[in-house]
């Protein structure tokens, strides 16, 4: 599930805490349908708690849930640790992940007790009300009369009416020992996905020692570009900061290794060293396209409570028509529920864990009883997406014929396809909460509400193709349809993207047989026409930008002094497009007759080494062949340097005269050419 919000609270005791070597005393991330062994629910209240295949708290599937039923009042009850050996510590920290689904204005109080008594006397060391829907992280320093105890449990509480909450959730419970000098490398702060070019490396960090942390020391390691940095700051404890390298990298077209770690706290050794390093796979992809954001609404014609949510996405997407994609479900509740409820609606319902309406999601994020706000909207839309849909469909009596193209710019793995038949206003499943028309509402799931399982490689598109009759739906009239499509990681919750496919026409077929050849930095580019209808032109792009605009030719010449090119083209039908069609070659080697060449490969790349990097005068490249020729480009593909070497295999290169900066040198040898990066200070 994507984190909607990330609300840190420090509570911290005025208490001295001794130092000692920090560790983990206990760690539980409920990646299970099976309760972990130790862990049990006291106080009463039982049959609430469950196991849930949920994410709401930002963590991974499985989390604790906390459901409103059966409905208790005044209760206290406890989702216990297993018992902890204390002996010889005088403080701990207990930190975990909730989520807080709030039914009324009522506040939950959530709250942190231990026991040395077996249960029998419960000392609360923290609670806090909250009032509102929200994804929080709380961290709690501990030091009562239970420390220094050979038995000590430890729970995580609810304090009142259950009536108030539809569910909280808990997941990722951590009680660890705490020392003076520790710094926690939280998270890399790059998408997943990014587009090419220049690159901010952004981290995050949480100071988890008693110290204030006033200064440490970073590096990063991209495809063995590194770069180290002081920074300074001052992070009182469980203070969590974002931070960003003052030197980006550039990046081409492909997966990354980003590596962060923190070398030093205060100019002292960290005392912890486990938890200083990170590493994340980022994705370059080949292009982007716009983001359509997707809003999934769950109302219902008996709920009160959905009018006020319901005007208010009215008012929203009137004002937004084109930014959006939209599915609204008709639920069964309160009774006797919508008219136009589905079992389809109720998988969809069970799949984001909401029982109450209204509900919102965006993006994948359950944004709980409100309605999308224009911020969050506009976040959305102007987020780069890495996954194109177009499509359309035509119906012929009560049957409605699909065709849609799914195209990714990044490998797409494990992820569902999404399509829905909506009518855009319906007026026969009016209810007891006053309305008298609803929107977007969901009419049928193609094929099922389960998705439909894609797999794309970057590059590559998928056909997924429908014919459905109509017939035995709640359809009013089969001239006011819309179909909704997105792409789903079912797992994580993350829409990739989303689209209303073309309406009543023919499918926008895409160009065939895309072919690129690449002549001393000269690119010539040609393609038939689709099958089906004849397109009214074709748009070139060029490594992300559009090089040709509606040329009515099947040909195209430019050139391209980049390291790289991607070359996409898409077919243009009146005011409707194509998903792209992409040809591409990483990194652009020639050889002697400057032709291009990709037999790059890793054993060959492990034959180089360049040295220092980053550099000040001179930049050594040491190979286990003889070197022809070494050419240096800036990030924007313009030659800087060129040597011939003679034929040796140590070769120096003086790099005085650039700029600082992040530079590409290319090294040509008989068995081949290799591309890598450094770092010009």
């Amino acid at each position: 599930m994507k984190k909607t919000l990330l609300l840190t609270l420090a509570l911290l005791l005025s208490v001295a805490v001794s130092a000692q070597n920090r560790g983990t005393l206990l760690r539980e991330t409920f990646d299970s349908p099976e309760m972990p062994e130790g862990w049990k629910i006291t106080g009463g209240n039982t049959q609430n708690w469950s196991l849930s295949e949920t994410s709401f708290c930002g963590g991974d599937a499985y989390e604790m849930k906390l459901d409103y039923s059966p409905v208790f009042y005044n209760g206290f009850t406890k989702l216990t640790f297993p018992t902890l050996n204390l002996t010889g510590v005088d403080s701990i920290t207990v930190s975990f992940k909730h989520y807080v689904d709030i039914y009324t204005t009522y506040p939950s109080t959530i709250g942190i007790a231990t026991s040395s008594s077996n249960g029998m006397k419960w000392e609360i060391c923290y609670e806090e009300s909250f009032y509102s829907d929200g994804q929080h992280n709380i961290s709690k320093v501990i030091a009562n009369d239970d420390m220094n105890k050979e038995k000590v449990m430890i729970c995580i509480f609810f304090k009142g009416n259950s009536a108030n909450i539809n569910a909280v959730y808990f997941d990722d419970i951590e009680v660890m020992t705490i020392d003076a000098n520790n710094a926690k490398l939280a998270s890399i702060d790059i998408p997943n996905n990014i587009g090419s070019g220049n690159t901010q490396v952004k981290f995050s960090v949480q100071n988890v020692g008693a110290e204030n942390i006033k200064s440490f020391e970073a590096e990063y390691d991209i495809d063995g570009v590194k770069y180290s940095q002081m920074f300074e700051t001052d992070m009182a404890t469980y203070d969590t900061k974002e931070f960003t390298f003052d030197q980006d990298i550039y990046l081409i077209p492909n997966k990354y290794d980003v590596v962060v770690n923190i070398t030093s706290v205060n100019n002292k050794d960290d005392q912890d060293l486990s938890n200083n390093t990170m590493t994340k796979e980022v994705n370059v992809a080949l292009g982007s396209t716009q983001r359509m954001p997707m809003i999934e609404h769950f109302s219902s014609s008996t709920c009160t409570y959905c009018v006020g949510v319901d005007n208010l996405m009215h008012s929203l997407t009137n004002s937004n028509p084109g930014k959006f994609t939209y599915v609204k479900y008709p639920l069964n509740f309160p009774a006797p529920g919508d008219p136009y409820n589905t079992e389809e609606c109720q998988v969809r319902k069970e799949y984001y864990g909401v029982n109450a309406a209204p509900r919102v999601v965006l993006d994948g994020s359950n944004l709980g009883s409100t309605a999308v706000s224009q911020y969050q909207l506009d976040e959305s839309y102007n987020t780069t997406s890495f996954v194109d849909i177009k499509g359309a469909f035509n119906v012929e009596g009560k049957t409605i014929n699909i065709t849609t193209d799914i195209m990714s710019y990044i490998d797409l793995k494990k992820v569902k396809a999404f399509v829905v038949v909506n009518e855009k206003k319906t007026t026969g499943n009016v209810g007891t909460n006053g309305e008298t028309e609803f929107h977007h509402v969901m009419m049928k799931m193609l094929n099922d509400a389960n998705g439909n399982d894609i797999e794309v490689q970057l590059g590559e598109h998928q056909r997924l193709e429908f014919s459905y009759d109509m017939s035995n739906t709640f359809v009013e009239e089969m001239n006011d349809l819309e179909v909704a499509v997105w792409i789903q990681n079912i797992v994580t919750g993350e829409v990739f993207n989303s689209g209303f496919i073309y309406e009543y026409t023919q499918h926008p077929y895409p160009v065939r047989n895309l072919e690129v050849t690449n002549e001393d930095n000269n690119l010539q580019i040609t393609w038939d026409a689709p099958e089906g209808n004849n397109p009214t032109g074709y748009n070139i792009y060029v490594n992300n930008e559009l090089v040709a605009n509606n040329t009515k030719e099947l040909s195209y010449s430019t050139t391209n002094s980049s390291d790289y090119y991607v070359v996409e083209a898409v077919a243009l039908y009146d005011n409707r497009k194509s998903v792209g069609v992409i040809k591409s070659s990483f990194p652009k080697n020639e050889d002697e007759n400057g032709s291009d060449t990709t037999n790059l490969v890793a054993n060959y790349e492990n034959r180089f080494e360049i040295y220092p990097n980053p550099a000040n005068d001179i930049l050594f490249i040491n190979a286990e062949v003889e070197i022809n020729e070494v050419m240096i480009y800036d990030v924007y593909g313009r030659l800087q340097v060129t040597k011939s070497p003679s034929h040796q295999e140590l070769t120096s290169v003086n790099v005085s005269g650039l700029n600082a900066g992040i530079y590409i040198i290319k090294i040509k040898t008989k068995e081949g050419n290799i591309v890598k990066r450094f770092i010009k200070q």
